[in-house]
């Protein structure tokens, strides 16, 4: 009697087969027993014995290959081990594969500066096995963009296994919840602060549809945030909305949508945004100072501590370009925000300043920074021929 057992990790699934052969999938493992008599040993039968154990070895691989499989599409091998069409799967698709780190582009803009494709790659590298989704709003579903792109950041960005690029469709997103009926009503043309006020909007209806974390385009991830509900405290008593975490369907990012529309003031910037967290936060929530860098906690809700995002405060936002005598650490820190909007000088990253932002960039996002920023500058210098 031969008995084979092959045990992977999967979905619960139960069957039976005929002719001896049982499959049974239980509590996420496969055992599959294949059973039948062996061949007794004489001189006519042994030829004919190791053509069945051949037969049984081939089939063996196959069935281990079909399993390996099925794990590559469950598991965090996702992206790693088996590349996929990207270019087939829809928004929701992908959003449904879970825990997906969003970032929103609500301007027509359709060249992600570098600080954008830093965000977005230092993302892909440190949360490999999640999908990292980029919505931007001058995208269409006609537009044409990968690898071959003549958008440099687009190249880039699409070479990811985990990045995924798809239009900014607002309608779409806000079917199902309180901001649909506030959208179909409000003048865009009207609002002095549409492009932040859309944005606060679609953050907030992606999360409650599908779950994940959002994160600012000016945020450069350096380690895995560890907690699956959390709100990221700006300083102490007043959260940011740049970047959170929830999973799908939680009440708090309802009620926040409900808030959104009964409190609407778009001529009041971050009224829909920093602002409307706190208030919400205050609802549920004592909010009382930090001490240290200890995080808070309240009705399973993570206060995170203002050094895992802004430890440097947005004051001394020039401070990310500075040249440190001594680099921080940043320890106690799983992502910095490097505080964009502050950035109305548009201070940049240059190759060889050796600012405290270039090392960001060549530690957390080197391929941002040899293809948009050093190789860039390489092409911009003059050749021999246009100096003579």
């Amino acid at each position: 009697m031969l008995q084979t057992i092959w045990v992977s990790s999967s979905r619960s699934w139960d069957s039976r087969k005929p002719d001896g052969q049982q499959t049974s999938w239980k509590c996420g493992f496969v055992r599959t027993i294949i059973q039948h008599t062996c061949p007794r040993h004489n001189p006519r039968g042994q030829r004919k014995a190791r053509m069945l154990k051949k037969i049984h070895i081939c089939l063996c691989f196959f069935f281990v290959s079909g399993i390996l499989y099925e794990i590559s599409l469950l598991s965090g091998c996702f992206f790693s081990c088996m590349p996929m069409p990207k270019h087939f799967l829809t928004p929701e698709q992908v959003l449904n594969l879970g825990k997906s780190i969003i970032f929103l582009e609500t301007t027509e803009r359709l060249e992600p500066p570098p600080l954008v494709s830093c965000s977005v790659e230092s993302a892909a590298r440190i949360y490999q096995d999640r999908p990292v989704i980029l919505f931007m709003k001058g995208l269409t579903n006609d537009t044409v963009l990968d690898s071959n792109s003549s958008y440099a950041a687009f190249s880039l960005l699409s070479s990811m296994k985990n990045v995924f690029l798809f239009p900014l469709q607002m309608e779409t997103i806000f079917q199902e919840t309180p901001l649909l009926q506030w959208y179909n009503e409000v003048d865009p043309e009207e609002e002095k602060n549409w492009v932040h006020v859309s944005s606060d909007a679609s953050r907030l209806a992606l999360i409650w549809k599908y779950g994940g974390i959002y994160m600012d385009t000016d945020v450069i991830s350096i380690r895995p945030i560890p907690e699956g509900s959390f709100l990221a405290a700006q300083k102490s008593r007043f959260s940011s909305n740049g970047i959170f975490g929830f999973p799908a369907r939680h009440k708090f990012i309802w009620d926040c949508m409900e808030n959104f529309v009964l409190k609407y003031n778009g001529n009041i910037w971050g009224n829909q945004g920093p602002f409307l967290m706190t208030r919400m936060l205050k609802t549920i929530c004592n909010l009382t100072d930090f001490e240290g860098v200890e995080d808070h906690s309240c009705q399973n809700i993570s206060f995170l501590n203002p050094q895992r995002f802004y430890p440097i405060p947005y004051p001394a936002w020039g401070r990310y370009y500075d040249v440190w005598d001594k680099n921080p650490d940043f320890n106690h820190s799983y992502a910095l925000h490097l505080w964009n909007f502050m950035n109305r000088n548009r201070k940049a990253v240059v190759a060889g300043s050796n600012s405290l932002a270039e090392k960001l960039y060549k530690t957390y996002c080197p391929t941002t920074y040899e293809d948009l920023i050093k190789n860039a500058e390489l092409r911009d210098l003059p050749s021999y021929e246009d100096s003579v």
